[in-house]
């Protein structure tokens, strides 16, 4: 169905002037629909809202923020408290990465992150960027959150002197009633935003960081940003090398922040005087120290990187004895063409340096280029740097995560094992208490086929299925996931997408898996028709899902959960029994009890 637009012909303004504030507030109260026949409503129109309050209470919103995070989330809690909006989002234009982050908090609290490309010309946030001008539409899925409830939507840029920065999203079954209402709202954000970064340039009195002398993140970014820009001219390289201190708290700790800053001061110092003039070295974070080295590959830079390495652990320091650094280098445009993707590779590269710790007292140099993605190390590292910086890049693990999954050239079946494997682990540390569930509902689940004498080709499959079969919860939020206490209404709804987004969002843009779409997909099924995601009973469900429903009920019963320990194999089979011929299939469930003790609960 093709999705109804409106779009509201005055443009965006900024500053605010002249809003004649309190006849605005009336004719908020007073304001007719807007082109009524081409919204679809699904929500009786709200009670009467004081408009004058809510300005009010913006007002002191604005007044107490100090950065754009906490006017974001006062305002989303605002909007749900007051007007009852089933969500608030706000993205702001990246223009080095060509893209909009979007950061979205629903009713409830929930939090999500999403990323559009400005290039995406068909995109309605990109439309409504380029435009400046403000439209609804009846659904949201341009915002590319799957599992975000369906409603009627405003995207109104949010423009500060004359230049856009951002959009604010709000689903609002009455959004076409109080367009100025978010109109003036954006307008407010757009000078907070704009004063937010003055002052914050302001506070920016020098390019150098006054510890190391060398030029400041911000700079380092900025000169970085431009050497992108000449090497994609030039068709040429660029190398970025990230050095981290090791053991700087410990030493902090045991010797006070002056031996730590002595220790940074010269490494930075080392680095200085061994690099070319048009080289580039930034202060990177507390102890990390970062190298621009224009027209210069992956293999020069390692060169270089290992020298450096070599020159800083010559220097011995009173107390402390030399110094060691870890080490990770990336190289453009062989790793990423995208900046912060650079900066986050050589980043992970480090961590994985750290992790390998030293030869012959020597730190490991470790490439993007040098290690699988779906090893253990690699995965756990890429988390750690994502976990740290996602919330102001707007990158996601999960989605990343997703995105080299379905681009993963898979060359043998053993090769696909492992990244799928790999993946599960991945799905089950997203939750603290199911650790292995994923390869214990696998292994359960091929004894299970093989006592019926399935062929070896559907025990495969089902092996697979088994440790993909929650790959769905990677898409669902950690605060619904990690809850101890019981689901609501809302958030079990949340809860019970996690097979459809499995199946239609994780294996169906691979051909490779499409086999296993069944499994993911109706392994919450019942026998009695009142499973999810569709309704299926008895035959209908897959015989493999059937499978997996059983073998996952029984390690959900016998593991330990923050509410109760885990089951005896008697007292869980004892359960299955009960529900056979009602939730799951009762000759399965009889086939299965019988090889239960066998089984165990070693992963």
């Amino acid at each position: 169905m093709t999705d109804n637009i409106i779009s509201v012909t005055k443009k965006v303004t900024n500053p605010i002037k002249n809003i004649g504030l309190i006849a605005k507030i009336n004719a908020l109260n007073g304001k007719q629909n807007i082109n009524k026949s081409s919204v679809t409503y699904t929500e009786k129109p709200s009670q009467t809202v004081n408009y004058s309050e809510i300005i009010k209470s913006l007002n002191d919103i604005i007044t107490s923020s100090n950065n754009p995070d906490s006017l974001f989330f006062e305002c989303s809690k605002l909007f749900a408290n007051r007007l009852n909006v089933s969500f608030t989002s706000l993205g702001i234009i990246n223009y080095q990465s060509n893209c909009i982050n979007i950061k979205l908090s629903d009713k409830i609290g929930s939090t999500y992150t999403s990323r559009v490309f400005l290039s995406e010309d068909s995109n309605e946030i990109v439309k409504a960027v380029n435009s400046k001008s403000l439209s609804i539409h009846n659904n949201n899925s341009f915002i590319k959150i799957p599992y975000l409830q369906s409603s009627q939507t405003v995207v109104i840029p949010v423009v500060s002197l004359g230049e856009c920065v951002g959009v604010m999203i709000i689903g609002d079954s009455q959004a076409d009633k109080r367009v100025d209402l978010y109109n003036l709202i954006a307008n407010y954000w757009g000078l907070f935003i704009n004063n937010f970064e003055l002052k914050d340039k302001a506070s920016k009195n020098s390019y150098l960081d006054n510890l190391t002398g060398l030029y400041s993140h911000r700079h380092f970014q900025e000169v970085l940003a431009k050497e992108i820009k000449n090497a994609e001219k030039s068709n040429t390289s660029i190398s970025v090398v990230l050095f981290d201190v090791n053991n700087i708290s410990k030493i902090n700790k045991d010797f006070g922040h002056a031996k730590g800053d002595e220790i940074i001061k010269t490494v930075a110092e080392k680095i200085s005087a061994n690099i070319k003039k048009r080289d580039t070295a930034g202060r990177y974070g507390g102890d990390e120290i970062a190298v621009i080295l224009p027209d210069m590959d992956i293999e020069e830079a390692k060169y270089l990187a290992e020298y450096l390495t070599y020159t800083i652990s010559c220097c011995n320091i009173d107390g402390v004895g030399p110094i060691r650094v870890s080490t990770g280098v990336a190289s453009y445009p062989e790793a990423s063409v995208d900046q912060e993707k650079l900066l986050i590779l050589a980043e992970q590269a480090m961590y994985i340096s750290k992790s390998k710790g030293y030869n012959n007292g020597m730190s490991t140099i470790v490439s993007s280029q040098d290690y699988d993605f779906w090893d253990d190390t690699a995965l756990n590292s890429f988390a750690s740097v994502l976990t740290k910086r996602h919330a102001s890049l707007g990158i996601n693990f999960e989605e990343e995560l997703v995105n080299k999954f379905q681009s993963e050239e898979i060359n043998s079946q053993n090769h696909l094992l492992e990244v799928v494997t790999s993946l599960a682990g991945a799905i089950d540390a997203k939750d603290t208490y199911t650790k292995g569930h994923s390869t214990s509902v696998s292994r359960y689940s091929v004894a299970l086929a093989r006592a019926i004498n399935l062929p070896e080709k559907e025990i495969n499959k089902i092996m697979l299925g088994g440790l993909l079969h929650d790959v769905g919860k990677i898409g669902i939020p950690e605060n619904v996931l990690r809850k101890t206490a019981g689901l609501n209404d809302e958030e079990w709804n949340i809860m019970k997408q996690h097979p459809t987004i499995g199946a239609e969002k994780v294996l169906q843009p691979n051909p490779l898996l499409h086999d296993l779409i069944p499994i993911v997909k109706y392994h919450h099924e019942q026998w009695n028709g009142k499973g999810y995601p569709e309704g299926l009973k008895g035959e209908e469900i897959p015989l493999a899902a059937r499978i997996v429903a059983v073998a996952d009920t029984y390690h959900a019963l016998i593991s330990d959960r923050p509410y109760r320990k885990g089951m005896s194999v008697e007292k869980a089979c004892e359960i299955l029994k009960m529900g056979a011929g009602i939730q799951w299939d009762a000759d399965l469930v009889r086939q299965f009890i019988q090889i239960a003790p066998s089984l165990g609960t070693m992963i």
